[in-house]
Protein backbone atom coordinates (compact mmCIF):
# COMPACT_ATOMS: atom_id res chain seq x y z
CA UNK A 1 0.00 0.00 0.00
CA UNK A 2 1.11 3.63 -1.00
CA UNK A 3 2.22 5.47 2.14
CA UNK A 4 -0.46 8.52 0.49
CA UNK A 5 -3.02 8.85 -1.84
CA UNK A 6 -4.10 12.36 -2.67
CA UNK A 7 -6.90 13.84 -4.28
CA UNK A 8 -5.46 17.00 -5.73
CA UNK A 9 -8.44 19.77 -6.70
CA UNK A 10 -6.35 22.34 -8.83
CA UNK A 11 -8.33 25.16 -10.72
CA UNK A 12 -8.80 29.02 -11.23
CA UNK A 13 -10.34 31.57 -8.69
CA UNK A 14 -14.29 30.87 -8.60
CA UNK A 15 -14.20 27.42 -10.39
CA UNK A 16 -15.35 25.64 -6.91
CA UNK A 17 -12.17 24.14 -5.65
CA UNK A 18 -13.27 24.11 -2.15
CA UNK A 19 -17.32 23.26 -2.81
CA UNK A 20 -16.29 20.41 -4.44
CA UNK A 21 -13.84 18.99 -2.39
CA UNK A 22 -16.07 19.55 0.63
CA UNK A 23 -18.83 17.60 -1.28
CA UNK A 24 -16.55 14.84 -2.12
CA UNK A 25 -16.06 14.54 1.22
CA UNK A 26 -19.69 14.05 2.25
CA UNK A 27 -19.42 11.45 -1.31
CA UNK A 28 -16.59 9.98 0.94
CA UNK A 29 -17.96 10.01 4.71
CA UNK A 30 -21.38 8.42 3.10
CA UNK A 31 -18.90 5.35 1.67
CA UNK A 32 -17.45 5.05 5.17
CA UNK A 33 -14.01 6.17 3.53
CA UNK A 34 -11.40 7.46 5.76
CA UNK A 35 -9.95 10.78 4.65
CA UNK A 36 -8.71 14.04 5.57
CA UNK A 37 -8.89 16.94 4.01
CA UNK A 38 -7.21 20.41 3.72
CA UNK A 39 -7.80 23.53 1.92
CA UNK A 40 -3.76 24.32 0.97
CA UNK A 41 -4.71 28.06 0.15
CA UNK A 42 -4.73 28.05 3.91
CA UNK A 43 -0.89 26.27 4.60
CA UNK A 44 0.72 29.52 3.35
CA UNK A 45 -1.30 32.63 4.56
CA UNK A 46 0.85 34.96 5.99
CA UNK A 47 2.04 38.26 5.54
CA UNK A 48 4.94 39.62 4.69
CA UNK A 49 6.00 36.37 3.28
CA UNK A 50 9.16 35.02 5.29
CA UNK A 51 12.41 35.86 4.49
CA UNK A 52 13.77 33.70 1.42
CA UNK A 53 10.23 32.56 0.98
CA UNK A 54 8.98 35.08 -1.20
CA UNK A 55 6.21 32.68 -2.65
CA UNK A 56 5.56 31.07 0.22
CA UNK A 57 5.97 27.73 -1.13
CA UNK A 58 8.49 26.66 2.16
CA UNK A 59 6.12 27.70 5.16
CA UNK A 60 3.11 25.93 2.82
CA UNK A 61 5.30 22.69 2.59
CA UNK A 62 6.05 22.85 6.32
CA UNK A 63 2.78 23.27 7.22
CA UNK A 64 1.23 20.96 5.13
CA UNK A 65 4.11 17.83 6.66
CA UNK A 66 3.22 19.39 9.61
CA UNK A 67 -0.73 18.60 9.62
CA UNK A 68 -0.30 15.51 7.46
CA UNK A 69 2.08 13.75 10.31
CA UNK A 70 -1.18 14.10 12.68
CA UNK A 71 -2.91 12.68 10.41
CA UNK A 72 -0.80 10.00 9.44
CA UNK A 73 -0.48 9.27 12.99
CA UNK A 74 -4.06 8.70 13.55
CA UNK A 75 -4.02 6.32 10.73
CA UNK A 76 -5.36 8.17 7.45
CA UNK A 77 -3.60 7.38 4.16
CA UNK A 78 -5.98 9.53 2.15
CA UNK A 79 -6.36 12.91 1.39
CA UNK A 80 -8.32 16.16 -0.19
CA UNK A 81 -6.87 18.50 -1.27
CA UNK A 82 -7.62 21.69 -2.75
CA UNK A 83 -5.45 24.23 -3.96
CA UNK A 84 -4.90 26.48 -7.23
CA UNK A 85 -1.98 25.18 -8.78
CA UNK A 86 -1.47 22.02 -6.77
CA UNK A 87 -2.28 19.84 -9.97
CA UNK A 88 0.56 21.21 -11.60
CA UNK A 89 3.73 19.24 -12.46
CA UNK A 90 5.75 21.59 -10.29
CA UNK A 91 3.93 21.34 -7.38
CA UNK A 92 4.47 17.18 -7.36
CA UNK A 93 7.51 17.87 -5.33
CA UNK A 94 5.90 19.71 -2.78
CA UNK A 95 3.55 16.58 -2.08
CA UNK A 96 6.41 13.63 -2.24
CA UNK A 97 8.25 15.75 0.40
CA UNK A 98 5.39 16.65 2.61
CA UNK A 99 3.27 13.35 2.42
CA UNK A 100 6.09 10.60 1.27
CA UNK A 101 8.06 9.42 -1.27
CA UNK A 102 5.24 6.98 -2.06
CA UNK A 103 2.54 8.86 -2.41
CA UNK A 104 -0.05 8.47 -4.90
CA UNK A 105 -1.97 11.69 -6.69
CA UNK A 106 -5.16 11.94 -8.41
CA UNK A 107 -5.13 15.43 -10.04
CA UNK A 108 -8.19 17.12 -11.25
CA UNK A 109 -8.36 20.33 -13.19
CA UNK A 110 -12.12 22.03 -13.00
CA UNK A 111 -12.57 24.75 -15.40
CA UNK A 112 -15.32 26.90 -15.60
CA UNK A 113 -15.95 30.25 -17.85
CA UNK A 114 -14.64 33.54 -17.54
CA UNK A 115 -18.65 34.46 -17.29
CA UNK A 116 -19.25 31.88 -14.65
CA UNK A 117 -16.53 32.53 -12.96
CA UNK A 118 -17.28 36.22 -12.21
CA UNK A 119 -20.47 35.82 -11.09
CA UNK A 120 -19.22 33.14 -8.53
CA UNK A 121 -16.33 35.73 -7.28
CA UNK A 122 -19.02 38.65 -7.54
CA UNK A 123 -20.86 37.03 -5.00
CA UNK A 124 -17.71 35.72 -2.94
CA UNK A 125 -15.36 38.44 -2.69
CA UNK A 126 -17.67 41.20 -0.63
CA UNK A 127 -14.71 43.24 -0.33
CA UNK A 128 -11.90 45.19 -2.00
CA UNK A 129 -10.07 42.45 -3.46
CA UNK A 130 -12.78 41.69 -6.13
CA UNK A 131 -11.21 43.01 -9.43
CA UNK A 132 -7.22 41.64 -8.55
CA UNK A 133 -8.83 38.20 -8.03
CA UNK A 134 -10.92 38.26 -11.35
CA UNK A 135 -7.59 39.63 -13.31
CA UNK A 136 -5.68 36.88 -11.06
CA UNK A 137 -8.38 34.18 -12.33
CA UNK A 138 -8.03 35.10 -15.91
CA UNK A 139 -3.88 34.41 -15.84
CA UNK A 140 -4.08 31.34 -13.42
CA UNK A 141 -6.73 29.73 -16.15
CA UNK A 142 -4.72 29.91 -18.86
CA UNK A 143 -1.22 29.02 -16.78
CA UNK A 144 -3.21 25.45 -15.43
CA UNK A 145 -4.96 25.22 -19.31
CA UNK A 146 -1.15 25.21 -20.68
CA UNK A 147 0.97 23.59 -17.62
CA UNK A 148 -1.41 21.05 -16.57
CA UNK A 149 0.01 17.08 -17.36
CA UNK A 150 -1.54 15.01 -19.90
CA UNK A 151 -2.86 12.72 -17.21
CA UNK A 152 -4.63 15.49 -15.19
CA UNK A 153 -8.43 14.81 -15.29
CA UNK A 154 -10.32 18.23 -16.54
CA UNK A 155 -13.94 18.24 -15.26
CA UNK A 156 -15.72 21.41 -16.30
CA UNK A 157 -18.33 23.00 -13.87
CA UNK A 158 -20.17 25.50 -15.86
CA UNK A 159 -24.36 24.95 -14.81
CA UNK A 160 -23.42 21.67 -13.26
CA UNK A 161 -24.58 20.71 -9.98
CA UNK A 162 -21.83 20.34 -7.09
CA UNK A 163 -22.63 17.01 -6.65
CA UNK A 164 -22.43 15.66 -10.26
CA UNK A 165 -18.99 17.36 -10.09
CA UNK A 166 -18.06 15.78 -6.49
CA UNK A 167 -19.15 12.58 -8.18
CA UNK A 168 -17.00 12.35 -10.79
CA UNK A 169 -13.66 13.65 -8.95
CA UNK A 170 -14.18 11.02 -6.40
CA UNK A 171 -14.54 8.47 -8.98
CA UNK A 172 -11.81 9.12 -10.05
CA UNK A 173 -9.49 7.97 -6.99
CA UNK A 174 -11.19 4.70 -7.00
CA UNK A 175 -11.41 4.75 -3.49
CA UNK A 176 -15.24 3.85 -3.15
CA UNK A 177 -14.37 0.70 -5.31
CA UNK A 178 -12.24 -0.47 -2.66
Amino acid sequence: MTSAEVLLIGGRAGVGKTTVAWEVSALLREAAVSHAIIDGDFMGQVHPAPDGDPDRSEITERNLAAVWANFAQRGYHRLVYTNTACVLPSEAGLFVRALGADVRATRILLTATDATTRARLTRRELGSELERELVNSARKARLLDTGASPETIRIPTDGRPVRSIAEEAAAATGWTQN
